[in-house]
Order: structure tokens, then sequence, then C-alpha cells
């Protein structure tokens, strides 16, 4: 995400204005990282694996933090401007074109998710993640596969930082931070992973409570999130959306 913030931030500064060029300058950014990152990470598992991905992370922020000429250091980067898209609607104060091209990259990054998903390739991974061993066995190249799909994931991380660049015009280390990998980890787990739906409503489901909570008592919304997350584990997202679907299935087939 931030590798993909800082990469739209820099081109723009350097004049190119265009905004899916900025996506796709994220994209390959982070997408870089990524495969760099996880050909050595992918080789490990479990506790080790989370402690190699935040140690990359840390890295990363010292990096940004020393290189000041590119990345502005600890004042991040700011100035810069977007052009038009498609050289047409401009980005002004009111936020409307941003909110309507998010929207639209938001869709197409879930059409593009779930096209992989159901494809023989999202389903081999889908069958590594329930079982390496089975699925080693059956011939599958399981750590090209694994390789693959991180790539892609940093791809599109890439591009929502790239997005969140150029509607906010400012980028700051924020975006490399841990803070923000931990609430995207808490929007998984009030979604549910391992579901696009899920992880699109716990997304909201969390911008919701904190800025409802933080309305009321910026001081304390952390405590609402806590007790939402002690909700979901009481009341874990798959069971919910099990109820869901059977409670308004059942409804249509009596319908």
């Amino acid at each position: 995400f931030g590798t993909g913030a800082y990469a739209a931030g820099i081109v723009a500064l350097r004049g190119l204005t265009d905004p899916l060029l900025g996506l796709g300058v994220g994209a390959a950014a982070g997408g870089l990282l990524a495969l760099l990152s996880g050909a050595f990470l992918l080789r490990y598992s479990g506790f080790t694996f989370l402690m190699l991905t935040v140690a990359v992370a840390q890295i990363v922020l010292s990096l940004a933090q020393k290189a000041r000429a590119w990345t502005g250091g600890d004042d991040g980067l700011s100035g810069f401007s977007i052009g038009p898209l498609f050289g047409r609607f401009a980005f002004d104060l009111e936020g409307r074109t941003a909110a309507l091209y998010a929207l639209g990259v938001l869709v197409l990054a879930l059409y593009g998710c779930r096209r992989v998903l159901h494809s023989p390739f999202g389903l081999s991974v889908r069958g590594i993640h329930q079982s390496r061993a089975r699925m080693a066995a059956l011939g599958t190249p399981v750590f090209r596969r694994l390789l693959a799909v991180y790539t892609l994931a940093g791809a599109l991380a890439g591009v929502a930082g790239a997005l969140s660049a150029q509607t906010n015009a400012v980028v700051g280390l924020d975006s490399l931070g841990f803070a923000l990998s931990a609430e995207s980890l808490v929007m998984l787990v009030l979604g549910g992973a391992g579901n696009l739906v899920g992880a699109l409503v716990g997304s909201a489901v969390f911008s919701l409570l904190h800025h409802t909570a933080a309305s009321i008592n910026p001081y304390h919304w952390l405590f609402v999130v806590g007790a939402a997350l002690m909700g979901v584990v009481l009341l874990p997202p798959e069971r919910a959306w099990a109820w869901l679907r059977g409670r308004f299935g059942a409804t249509g087939v009596a319908r």
C-alpha cells in the first residue's frame, strides 16, 4: 500500500499527472516489492512468516525515512496535483470525481478478483490453502502459485495506495506503518477472511465504527472497535453469513 502510494506521488511530482498512469505505477511498485520479498518470505510459514513480514515492512519504512530526496522523509509528499480523469473530469474540492473514480476502481478490482478466484489458478490456490502437501502430491507447483498470488495481492495493495495518494494529494509515512496493517487485519476479521464480500463488508463496518465512535469520543473510539472484535470472536462472520444465507434462502424457497 505505502509503496504504491509513494510511487504514485513521486511520478505526480515529476509531472506525470495522469491518474491511470499513476495507478499503473502504483500497481507495478506494489507487485515488484511483493515479488522480491515473497521470494524469501514464502519459504516460511506461521509465526516465522508473520515476524519476517513485519521486519520487511519496518525495513521499507526505515528506507522511506532516509530517502528524503524521493519521499520527503518525515514530512512525506505533498504539493502534487492529479490531472483530469480521461482528460475531462477534474479532481475538485468537492471530491465527486475522486469518489466516483475510487468506486470504479473498486468495482473493477472486485470483478478481477472474482474472476481469478473462480479460475483454475484460483482453485489451485484455495487447494493449497487447505492442504499444501496434497496439492504438491498432485503435481501443483505450490511455491510458484503462492508467489504469483502474493505478487497479485501486492499489486492490488499498490493500486489502493496509489488511489489514496491521488484522492488525498498527500502521502505520509503512516502509509507504511504497522497501524495500517493492523487495521486491515481487523477489517478482515470483522468481515470474514477468505470472502470477497466479507472483506468489503468488514471495511465498511470498520470505517462506520471508526468515524461514528470518533465523533462521539475521539480519544476512546478503539474501545468500540475492541467490543466489535469481541463480538466477532463470540459470533464469527462465517456463522453469521451462513445464518443469513439460510434465513433468506429458506424465505426464498418458501415464497
